[in-house]
C-alpha cells in the first residue's frame, strides 16, 4: 500500500472501503465526489467491471454505509454514475441500493455533447459543440450524457447555488428576481462539461471512465467552499477532484486501488501545484 500525504491531500493506494474504515473519522468529511466503477464491461485497470449484478449491488450498498459514517449530516455525496445505451439500468439499481442510506436531494445531468439548431433560439448560427462515443445501432441514440445524483442524509442541505451561477440572458430579470441583485441566477441541473479534445487517448485520457475537474469544482462550489472542509473520493482515478481541490484550496482526501492510476493521480496534483 502507498501514500502520499501532505497539508492539503492524502492519497492513499488502497481499497476505499478498508481505507475510510481505517483512516477517516466519523463524521470527518463535508463533500462527497466520487464515480464508482458503473459495472457495464468497462476496461480498468485492477478492477473487474462486470461482475454479477446482485453482487455489484451488495457491494454498492456496503460503500454506502462506509460513506455515510464519514459524511457529516449536513454534507453532500455528488455520485456520478452512468450507463450503456443496452444497459441503461444502473444508474437507478445504484441509486436505489444506497435508498437506505442516503435521500436524493437533486438530479444533476453532466451534458457532454450537445447540438442546438439555430431557430430554436432565434439566432443565425447552430451550436453543435462536445464530444460522445458514436453509437452503432438502429435501437439506441448516442449517448451524451451522465447522472450526478446529489445524495445527503436529511434531503434538507442548504447549497451555495449561486456559487456556479450564470448571467441573467435577459437583463430586465435582474429586478424582478429576489436574487437579481446578485446579478446571476441559478444554474439549474444541467451542466455542459465536455471533455477536452485529445490526440492521444492512452497519453491524453489513459482512465477509462474520468470526469473532468471542473465537474468536481462545480459540485464543491454548489455544496459551499469553508474553512477547513475536507473532500473525499474513494476511487479517485486520475486525481481530477483532487485537482479541483487544489484550485479551491480545500483539503483533499483520495483512495485509489489501481497503482497505475495512483500514480498518475500523484502527477495531476503536481501539475496544479506547478502551474
Amino acid at each position: 500500500m502507498a501514500q502520499t500525504k501532505s497539508k492539503i491531500h492524502d492519497l492513499y493506494n488502497e481499497d476505499c472501503i478498508a481505507g475510510m474504515d481505517k483512516r477517516l473519522k466519523a463524521k470527518s468529511v463535508d463533500v462527497v465526489v466520487t464515480s464508482p466503477p458503473y459495472n457495464i464491461g468497462v476496461k480498468y485497470g485492477a478492477y473487474d467491471d462486470k461482475i454479477p449484478r446482485d453482487e455489484y449491488l451488495a457491494w454498492i450498498t456496503e460503500w454506502g454505509r462506509a460513506v455515510r459514517r464519514v459524511l457529516k449530516d449536513d454534507g453532500s455525496l455528488f455520485l456520478n454514475i452512468g450507463s450503456k445505451p443496452s444497459d441503461p439500468e444502473v444508474p437507478f439499481q445504484v441509486l436505489d441500493a444506497l435508498s437506505d442510506e442516503f435521500k436524493l436531494q437533486n438530479v444533476i445531468h453532466w451534458v457532454k455533447s450537445i447540438y442546438i439548431d439555430s431557430e430554436s433560439y432565434g439566432e443565425k448560427t447552430d451550436i453543435n459543440v462536445g464530444h460522445y462515443k458514436p453509437i452503432n445501432s438502429p435501437r439506441f441514440l448516442n449517448d451524451a450524457h451522465e447522472y450526478i445524483f446529489h445524495l445527503t442524509k436529511s434531503g434538507d442541505v442548504k447549497l451555495d447555488r449561486l456559487s456556479i451561477g450564470v448571467p441573467y440572458k435577459d437583463k430586465t430579470n435582474i429586478n424582478r428576481w429576489k436574487n437579481g441583485a446578485q446579478k446571476r441566477r441559478c444554474r439549474g441541473n444541467c451542466w455542459f462539461i465536455p471533455y477536452k479534445t485529445i490526440q492521444n487517448r492512452d497519453k491524453d485520457r489513459p482512465h477509462p471512465a474520468s470526469f473532468p475537474p471542473q465537474l468536481a469544482e462545480n459540485c464543491i462550489k454548489l455544496h459551499g467552499v469553508k474553512p477547513r472542509m475536507m473532500v473525499l473520493d474513494p476511487f479517485m482515478g486520475l486525481g481530477n477532484s483532487g485537482a479541483a481541490c487544489r484550485v479551491l484550496n480545500v483539503k483533499f482526501v483520495g483512495f485509489e486501488i489501481d497503482r497505475d492510476y495512483y500514480n498518475r493521480a500523484k502527477k495531476t496534483l503536481n501539475a496544479v501545484d506547478n502551474k
